[in-house]
C-alpha cells in the first residue's frame, strides 16, 4: 500500500542529483511517467492551455518547484510541493519541520468551508427598517441563492444563512449609512469565488424589491474569517539547541521575537511575510488563489484594529509552543486544479483528501516557515542561514555550472564576500580546462 511506503523523512534528499530526487519521489508515490515529466518541467504547461486560462497569453513563466520534507500533521506525513524563487524557503521549512517532527509533529484543525458573499444596498430609507425586512425574508433569499447552484445544495453545501450589517457613512453623519447583506455560503471543496459571485448577483433583484433600494457591489469577501485554519506545535526546548547555543537560549530568542511582533506592526509585517513565504509557495504549487490568501491573511491580522502577527510563540512548562490561525480559502476542485497538469501532479504528491485537510497542512507549513526564520533571527541572525543558499545563486549568475556551482559557492562563503564580481574572479583564476568545465564551455 502507498500509505505504508510514504514518509516525509527523506534523509540526504538534498544531496541527490535532481533526477534521482524525482525518481525517488516518483517511485514512492507511484507517479506516472507523464506526472514525473510535469514535475521536472519537461512537459510543462501547453501554450494552448495557458491561452485558455488567461487573456493575451504569449508564453509560460516557470518557477522552481521544490519539496518541503519532514512534515507531520495530525500524525500523518506529507511531502509539500512548493513553487518559489527565493533561496532558503524550502530548506528552512524542511529543517523546522524536522525539529517539530521529533517533538511529535504539528496538531492542526480547520473550520468548514464557509465563505461570505456581500451585497451592497443604497437608497434604502431607514436602515433599521430595511435590515428588518431583509432578515424577515431570510428563507426566500436563501432559496433564491441556492437555486443558482442546485448541485452544490444536493452535496450538502450552498447558502446557509444571511447577516445584515449597517455601517457608518465614510463621509460622516451627513452621508447615507451602508447597508450590507452577507450571504454565508458553504463552498465545500471549492475555493468558491465564482459560485459566491453568482449567488450574490442572483439575489440582487430580490434585495432591491424587499428594501426599495438600489444594489451596487455583489461579490465575495476575501476576508474568509468563517474559514479559519489553525496549527500548533510543542517543542521541548532542548531540541532547539543549535549554533553552539543551548536550546533554552534559542527558544527565548524566538519568544522575544514573537513579543516584538505582537507589540510593533513594523515588525509584525515582516514576521507575517515569513509565514507567507511558506503558504504562498505551497499555494502556487497547488493551484490556489494566493492573492486572495494574502489579502485575507493580512486583513485578519488587523481584525482588532491594529496589525498583529498571525503566529505567536511562548515558552510553557519547558517547551517552545507555537500557534497560528489565519483564513485559508482553498479548493481541491475548479480553476487551475482542474486544467493545470502540473498542479494535478503536485496535489498527487501532497495526497490531501479535502480542502479542509489542505488548509491544515498549509497552516502548519506557515508555522514551520516562521519557526525557521525566528530561530535564525533570535540567535545568529538571518544572514548566516541565507548565505550559503544565496551564494549558489551568485555562482550561477557569474557563470558557474554543474558541480562547480557548489565549489564556487563554498569559496564565496569562505571569503565572506558573496558577490557576483568575486565569483567571476574565482572562475577567472581557474586553469583553462577547469574554466571550461566550470562554465560549461568548450574551451
Amino acid at each position: 500500500m502507498m500509505q505504508d511506503l510514504m514518509t516525509s523523512r527523506l534523509a540526504g534528499f538534498h544531496k541527490l542529483p535532481v533526477a534521482e530526487r524525482l525518481a525517488k519521489v516518483s517511485r514512492m508515490l507511484r507517479l506516472s511517467p507523464e506526472e514525473s515529466l510535469q514535475l521536472d518541467g519537461t512537459a510543462g504547461l501547453p501554450i494552448e492551455t495557458a491561452n485558455q486560462m488567461i487573456e493575451n497569453a504569449v508564453g509560460v513563466f516557470h518557477l522552481p518547484l521544490g519539496l518541503g520534507l519532514n512534515m507531520t500533521v495530525n500524525n500523518r506525513d506529507y511531502i509539500v510541493p512548493m513553487a518559489v524563487e527565493e533561496p532558503s524557503v524550502v530548506a528552512a521549512v524542511s529543517f523546522a519541520a524536522k525539529i517539530v517532527r521529533e517533538a511529535g509533529g504539528f496538531t492542526s484543525d480547520a473550520d468548514d468551508s464557509l465563505m461570505i458573499g456581500q451585497v451592497q444596498v443604497t437608497r434604502f430609507g431607514d436602515p433599521e427598517v430595511a435590515k428588518a425586512k431583509l432578515l424577515a425574508h431570510k428563507e426566500q433569499l436563501l432559496a433564491l441563492a441556492n437555486s443558482f447552484h442546485p448541485a452544490m445544495l444536493k452535496r450538502g453545501g450552498g447558502a446557509r444563512d444571511i447577516e445584515v450589517r449597517v455601517l457608518p457613512a465614510p463621509e460622516g453623519p451627513t452621508g447615507e449609512p451602508l447597508l450590507i447583506l452577507h450571504l454565508i455560503i458553504d463552498t465545500q471543496e471549492a475555493m468558491g469565488a465564482n459560485l459566491i459571485n453568482t449567488m450574490a448577483e442572483g439575489v440582487a433583484p430580490m434585495v432591491e424589491e424587499i428594501t426599495g433600494g438600489k444594489v451596487y457591489l455583489r461579490i465575495l469577501s476575501n476576508l474568509a474569517d468563517r474559514r479559519l485554519a489553525r496549527s500548533m506545535c510543542r517543542i521541548p526546548v532542548e531540541l532547539m539547541a543549535d549554533f553552539d547555543l543551548p536550546g533554552e537560549q534559542i527558544s527565548e530568542g524566538i519568544a522575544q521575537a514573537s513579543r516584538f511582533a505582537t507589540a510593533d506592526p513594523y515588525r509584525a509585517a515582516t514576521h507575517n511575510k515569513g509565514v507567507m513565504n511558506g503558504i504562498d509557495s505551497m499555494a502556487i504549487a497547488t493551484g490556489q488563489d494566493w492573492r486572495a490568501i494574502e489579502a485575507g491573511a493580512h486583513a485578519y491580522a488587523c481584525r482588532d484594529g491594529r496589525y498583529t502577527p498571525l503566529s505567536r510563540w511562548t515558552i510553557e512548562e519547558g517547551c517552545l509552543v507555537g500557534r497560528i490561525e489565519l483564513p485559508l480559502a482553498l479548493g481541491t476542485v475548479g480553476g487551475p486544479v482542474k486544467i493545470h497538469p502540473g498542479v494535478q501532479a503536485a496535489l498527487k504528491i501532497l495526497r490531501v483528501q479535502s480542502a479542509r485537510e489542505l488548509s491544515m497542512v498549509m497552516a502548519s507549513v506557515g508555522l514551520a516557515q516562521n519557526l525557521a526564520a525566528l530561530r535564525a533571527l533570535g540567535s545568529v541572525g538571518i544572514q548566516k542561514g541565507h548565505m550559503a543558499l544565496h551564494a549558489r545563486c551568485v555562482a550561477v549568475t557569474a557563470g558557474a555550472r554543474g558541480d562547480w556551482v557548489e565549489k564556487v559557492a563554498n569559496l564565496l562563503v569562505l571569503h565572506g564576500h558573496v558577490k557576483v564580481e568575486k565569483a567571476r574572479e574565482i572562475l577567472a583564476s581557474l586553469r583553462p580546462e577547469e574554466f571550461a568545465a566550470a562554465t560549461g564551455t568548450t574551451g
